[in-house]
């Protein structure tokens, strides 16, 4: 990575990877997603940090709406959260996620694995955004990475 690039929301991911860890390391793995995702809450708010749970991501085509879908939590109107409790993370995980930063207004999303062994990945997204975009510029413009 180059000096001079900075890695977007650093600081605020920072903080929301460290409580994806406390949460794993208190409650461990075998709970139901939705009891990490309260906990999660929990540890956020306490950090002082806007929690949004639940949040409607709704997706167009052209100017219609095709679709609705849930982001489990959005951080200070900045990072979305997508949430597992599988084995492992898989592709669809992290098309999901990628899914969710296209249709909103969102670049940076954290996607948190409750397994048998705690995993995260952070994703950007660098393309414009607008959040009425078509499905067709929504998939010809993303341009992502890993982070």
């Amino acid at each position: 990575m180059n000096a001079d690039k900075t890695i977007l929301h650093e600081e605020l991911t920072g903080s929301i990877i460290k409580a994806f860890y406390a949460v794993y390391n208190a409650l461990g793995f075998g709970f139901l997603e939705k009891v990490y995702e309260n906990a999660l809450a929990i540890e956020l708010e306490k950090l002082g940090l806007s929690v949004q749970r639940q949040h409607p991501i709704t997706v167009y085509y052209d100017t219609s709406v095709v679709g609705e879908y849930y982001a489990d939590i959005i951080v200070n109107s900045l990072v979305i959260i997508e949430l597992k409790a599988v084995e492992s993370l898989r592709q669809e995980h992290i098309a999901q996620l990628t899914n969710y930063l296209k249709a909103t207004d969102t670049q940076v999303g954290l996607l948190f694995n409750f397994g048998a062994k705690p995993e995260f990945k952070r994703l950007v997204d660098t393309s414009f955004k607008n959040p009425r975009r078509s499905a067709k510029s929504a998939s010809s413009a993303g341009h992502f990475f890993h982070a």
